[in-house]
């Protein structure tokens, strides 16, 4: 019987339409589920003869072609060391294990060492585009031993998003590259979502506009440098209108939001590299925040504030200085992500290229931009660029937003509206370019009760006070 060429474990939402993408391309595929229903439901809607189902681990091992190529969509965590685990019996030397779920990138490198030293090649390879990426083609970050990758790529590139007919897929880096990149990817997909709220937030509170009107603008702020994939949903789901109720939909949701701990490893990798993202961790702290509604209730009736009434003459010039100060807050919060991956870069010796990352970014994937292409430019003009915000063009942008960027921000402080992503990203713009910050009196601090000492401006040397 002929084998199949490649295998699918893991039938959930990503997982399953990840199989009748690479079917759609041409390849011979086997699908495994631990739940034998899940493998039942995708062969009654699948219409590819070469997808065949399997019913347990050797029958699924046993159907696919040497060296074995299986791509694991189950849940980060224990069960992708369980699956491993499972298929590992009926594997052979050079065969390839690939986990295409979130999981954390030193779990992959752990996994990459432990599996090498049994002669498995293993990929740990960041998938991102959701439900319709997976199916219709995503953005695709594979990281592993890059020999294995050559193995795999034909696959990869056929399956992925396209633009201007190149694979949004590239070859990340060695052992846990392409799970860091999809986790950094996802951090800043919080903070873009967390500014594009504030945004929201200040034209509903401040101009009172009519969910209707926002759609309006969102889909005209689409048309220009804003246009992305996260603007264009945002003004589809301000023109959904609720079918339980009267009104619209987005007025009717809980302001509780979710995740799923790739944006808080985004912010805790940060904190132990040294690198600042602030825009990135605010994001995440605000659904912290979002998550204790009933303490928000109580303080909201217990904290009685003055608020004063802040007449807005000119609205449209108001609307147009929150566009600018969205983009202005959306470079700085890229630019905290690039210069996360340039640091893990040198600290893992993973050489990313992060001009070749920000095109495969353009197509397939939550934070796909065309804003992405100013990323590539940049990159291309000097592949060492310490920070997205010294690069001319972004320069000249920030140069150009700052007043609007600073009105807005101050107006939506002095209205008691909450912006912690575009207060910190002006902030993180603002301490960047700082010749000198108030760190001398907190290094003078460090040292009086620490004895932590401290450098000089005007000599050589380390010094200490017995102040």
């Amino acid at each position: 019987m002929e084998k199949q060429q490649v295998g699918v474990i893991g039938l959930a939402v990503m997982g399953k339409n990840l199989a009748l993408n690479i079917a759609e391309h041409g390849f011979a595929v086997s699908v495994y589920n631990r739940s034998p229903e899940k493998t039942d439901e995708l062969l009654k809607e699948s219409e590819f003869e070469h997808l065949i189902g399997t019913f347990n681990i050797q029958e699924f091992v046993d159907s696919l072609e040497m060296p074995r190529k299986i791509i694991m969509m189950v849940k980060a965590g224990n069960p992708v060391d369980d699956t491993i685990q499972q298929l590992l019996p009926f594997l052979s030397e050079g065969d390839i294990v690939m986990d295409g779920g979130n999981s954390f990138f030193k779990d992959t490198i752990r996994r990459n060492i432990e599996l090498k030293q049994k002669k498995i090649h293993f990929m740990g390879i960041g998938i991102s585009g959701g439900e319709e990426g997976a199916r219709n083609g995503p953005a695709i970050m594979p990281g592993g031993d890059f020999e294995t990758y050559k193995l795999i790529e034909p696959i990869l590139n056929s399956i992925s998003a396209k633009v201007d007919d190149e694979p949004c897929c590239t070859y990340i880096g060695d052992n846990g590259a392409g799970h860091f990149v999809k986790m950094v990817h996802n951090g800043i997909e919080y903070a873009d979502m967390q500014l594009i709220c504030e945004s929201y937030f200040i034209l509903k509170n401040m101009l009172h506009l009519t969910p209707p009107q926002l759609h309006k603008i969102f889909a005209e702020w689409n048309e220009g440098e804003l246009n992305s994939y996260l603007i264009e949903i945002t003004s589809d789901i301000f023109a959904k209108k609720d079918d339980k109720a009267d009104g619209y939909l987005v007025d009717k949701i809980l302001d509780v939001a979710g995740q799923k701990g790739t944006g808080k490893w985004t912010s805790q990798v940060s904190l132990d590299m040294g690198i600042a993202i602030p825009t990135i961790t605010e994001a995440v702290f605000e659904r912290c925040l979002s998550a204790v509604k009933g303490e928000r209730v109580l303080a909201n009736h217990a904290i009685a504030i003055e608020i004063p009434d802040i007449h807005i003459e000119n609205e449209a010039e108001f609307i147009e200085s929150i566009r600018r100060a969205l983009y202005a807050s959306k470079i700085c919060a890229y630019a905290q992500g690039f210069s996360l991956m340039r640091e893990a870069s040198k600290e893992y010796d993973w050489a990313l290229q992060l001009g070749e990352i920000s095109k495969i970014f353009r197509g397939g994937c939550i934070i796909r931009a065309q804003f992405l292409n100013k990323i590539k430019d940049a990159y291309q003009k000097d592949s060492n660029l310490t920070n997205l915000i010294l690069d001319d063009y972004f320069k000249e942008i920030l140069g150009k937003y700052q007043k609007d960027w600073r009105k807005v921000v101050s107006i939506a402080i002095e209205a008691g509206i909450a912006i912690p992503g575009f207060s910190s990203a002006i902030s993180y713009f603002d301490g960047y370019r700082t010749l000198e910050l108030p760190m001398n009196l907190l290094q003078a601090q460090r040292d009086y009760f620490g004895a932590h000492t401290y450098q000089r401006t005007d000599m050589e040397g380390t010094f200490h006070t017995n102040w």
